[in-house]
């Protein structure tokens, strides 16, 4: 029998890894080597537990998924890891997939495509769920269509700089005010600031144009 891949489960809520790690039991492919409860603690075990694949989850208090990738992919050592999150959000898909995870998926994804995404990713691979893919695609090609006739946008301030970093990880108005220290209703005003600059009507628009850019 083959080796089975190892898989390292990140998740905040404990119902939910041990409903993925029941499931993967399931597997005889696939063997569950360690669990992390954030992005902090997944940092300091995933070294020690050596996986081939990680699956981690978003939105997590102390570290959240999107920052566990950025630093470990900073280091050089990040496993490839698959984004398994509840939240359908455009702007994670293109935070995580840029930070480097090699795969995206929500968490109603049968049994069978979890483990065809574990072995697709172990195998130097990426994935992501088709209609994610389809609405990532529509949006860059919406982009082009507007924005093929327009210049540089007038320069972004430095604090709208790093609300534009903020908003590409995925966090919220409110999220932005409270890692900042400021008032919610400031949030507002700059991201305003921000889709007018960039002649966008929307946040996933503004993240894909600065993606594009090369702002962030």
């Amino acid at each position: 029998m083959t080796n089975r891949i190892r898989v390292f489960l990140v998740d905040d809520q404990t119902l939910v890894r041990q409903g993925v790690r029941s499931l993967l039991g399931l597997s005889d492919r696939i063997e569950v080597v360690g669990e992390a409860t954030d992005g902090k603690q997944a940092l300091e075990t995933i070294p020690l537990a050596q996986p081939d694949v990680v699956l981690m989850d978003m939105r997590m208090p102390v570290m959240s998924g999107l920052e566990a990738v950025q630093s470990m992919a900073a280091a050089g050592n990040l496993p490839p890891t698959i984004i398994l999150t509840t939240f359908d959000d455009d702007q994670l898909v293109l935070a995580g997939i840029r930070a480097g995870a090699k795969g995206y998926l929500l968490k109603d994804v049968s049994l069978e495509q979890l483990v065809e995404a574990i072995e697709t990713v172990n195998a130097g691979g990426s994935l992501m769920q088709p209609a994610l893919t389809q609405r990532l695609m529509s949006g860059l090609e919406q982009l082009n269509n507007n924005f093929v006739s327009l210049e540089q946008p007038d320069p972004l301030t430095e604090r709208e700089t790093e609300i534009l970093r903020l908003m590409a990880g995925g966090f919220s108005n409110k999220e932005i005010a409270n890692s900042l220290g400021v008032a919610e209703g400031t949030i507002k005003n700059h991201v305003s600031n921000i889709l007018s600059k960039l002649g966008v009507r929307d946040r996933t628009r503004a993240v894909l144009k600065a993606l594009e850019l090369q702002l962030v």
